[in-house]
């Protein structure tokens, strides 16, 4: 039977990484699935985001190393090659014929809610008994008056430039703008960032320090606490005029400012769906809408712009919808900047002194693999509460996503630092760090008053069973 001619258990709208998982998922327990994509199938990670950012990453990173060697660094055409194939090689797992193969119907075509259960696709009518949104967001590329839309690119549309832009002017400083002007520079453009505030103005501010210090050397030019006023169009490309009087000229200007949820079109007024001020759809923690048979996930909600946390969510809502279950999204969100270094955080990274709370840091100069690599610049930093619980915490360094994992464990599960410190772990690696932080804690707490003289009584008693008499045996 044609989808145009049954009740569909659950519509996906949407093909990006929160609507593959949340298709999956529902066809997986066995329900009647489709997911509906305008475009393409993968969504921003596979095409504009994850997966062309950190090749390109990986790239310039390669390209630092031969231009120190060589004097010379990589043809760009080159490293937009090793960019497509990173994609190209992806692009299966996230395809059409993955997701049929899964038990979802693939359909694609614009689609808009005309009623309750009614949805309208090109013009053809499909009902459902539930349906997730999934629609993703898309980067803000207005704001700037005066600038040519010919010199503007956006975190979608960078990746269409077929030649290293000579200079490149980065409007923004949270993580898209910081790895792509590290990129771009070691590339071999001269890289311009005018920040409002400070870079990576969410993450703790000694791990921003660090990374400023790095763009630098990579010869980014940083500008905080200022704005563009406006721009004009030169011989030479494009001249933005910042607040503080001081002009930046450049022939690609990266817009990196923030991103809005794709809901134009869909209809949701008529199902009963409610937007926030921003335009993005509210949903509580079991990612269900103000209209009980719709669910969100992904960049279209408020819930923080990551993949992993999109194909998490649209887990929880497929399985709330099609099982009628009641579970909850986590609270516990790591996050990770992948510039080098890398900063990555989960949970709480300030100490509040009035809640009692302590910052555990080891500097990676006491991290043994930091020293045999050369990489000493970084820390590990542990936010605990009086009893040692670990509350959440900040690492900086090379692969400190990968350690990052530890950590969120032990932030989701409520485990202490005698938990990681009481763990073996192997020697040397990067995540030394944690299990020194975690040590440190607790060295600390048993040289509190009251533990010593806890140990202290402790000792006595085992000293005084030890030196007991202890009366011979007669042999027999």
């Amino acid at each position: 039977m044609a989808v145009w001619d049954r009740i569909i258990d659950l519509l996906v709208v949407g093909g990006g990484t929160a609507g593959i998982v949340g298709a999956k998922t529902a066809a997986g327990f066995g329900a009647r699935t489709v997911l509906v994509e305008q475009a393409r199938t993968g969504g921003d990670c596979l095409w504009t985001g994850c997966v062309p950012s950190k090749t390109l990453l990986s790239a310039a990173e390669h390209a630092a190393t031969a231009r120190a060697l060589t004097g010379q660094a990589p043809a760009f055409a080159d490293v937009r090659k090793r960019i497509f194939a990173a994609i190209n090689t992806i692009e299966p797992v996230d395809s059409p014929a993955a997701l049929e193969a899964a038990g979802a119907e693939v359909i694609k075509g614009t689609l808009t809610f005309r009623s309750p259960g009614v949805a309208e696709v090109d013009g053809r009518t499909i009902r459902f008994r539930q349906a997730l949104i999934a629609t993703g967001g898309a980067p803000v590329s207005t704001g700037i008056r005066g600038l040519d839309p010919g010199a503007i690119v956006t975190s979608d549309t960078i990746w269409e430039l077929e030649t290293l832009p000579g200079r490149l002017a980065i409007v923004g400083g949270g993580p898209i703008a910081c790895e792509l002007g590290q990129a771009f520079a070691r590339l071999g453009s001269e890289v311009t960032m005018i920040v409002r505030s400070r870079i990576l103005p969410k993450e703790d501010p000694d791990a921003a320090d660090l990374v400023r210090d790095a763009l630098a050397t990579d010869g980014v030019r940083v500008l905080e606490n200022t704005t563009v006023e406006n721009a004009v169009t030169t011989d030479a490309g494009s001249r933005l005029r910042l607040a503080h009087g001081a002009n930046v000229d450049a022939d690609v200007v990266l817009l990196a400012t923030g991103r809005t949820p794709r809901t134009a079109g869909l209809g949701l007024d008529r199902i009963g769906v409610s937007l926030d001020k921003d335009g993005q759809v509210i949903t509580d923690a079991r990612m269900m809408t103000s209209n009980p048979l719709i669910w969100a996930a992904g960049d279209v909600t408020a819930n923080p712009r990551f993949t992993h946390l999109a194909g998490v969510h649209a887990s929880v809502a497929a399985s709330n919808a099609v099982l009628g279950l009641n579970r909850t999204i986590s609270g516990t969100v790591p996050r990770v900047t992948f510039t080098a270094p890398e900063v990555a955080a989960v949970g709480l990274t300030t100490a509040e002194a009035r809640l009692q709370h302590r910052a555990r840091t080891v500097r990676h100069h006491h991290v043994d693999r930091a020293v045999t690599e050369d990489t000493t610049d970084g820390f590990t930093r542990l936010i605990v509460d009086r009893r040692g619980k670990i509350l959440g915490g900040t690492i900086v360094g090379p692969r400190a996503g990968e350690s990052l994992a530890e950590l969120t464990l032990a932030v989701q599960k409520g485990m202490t630092t005698s938990d990681i410190a009481g763990t073996t772990h192997p020697y040397p690696t990067y995540s030394d760090g944690v299990w020194n932080a975690a040590v440190a804690d607790v060295r600390e707490r048993l040289a509190s008053p009251g533990t010593r003289r806890a140990m202290a009584a402790l000792i006595w008693f085992r000293r005084r069973w030890l030196d007991r008499p202890v009366p011979h045996r007669r042999d027999r």
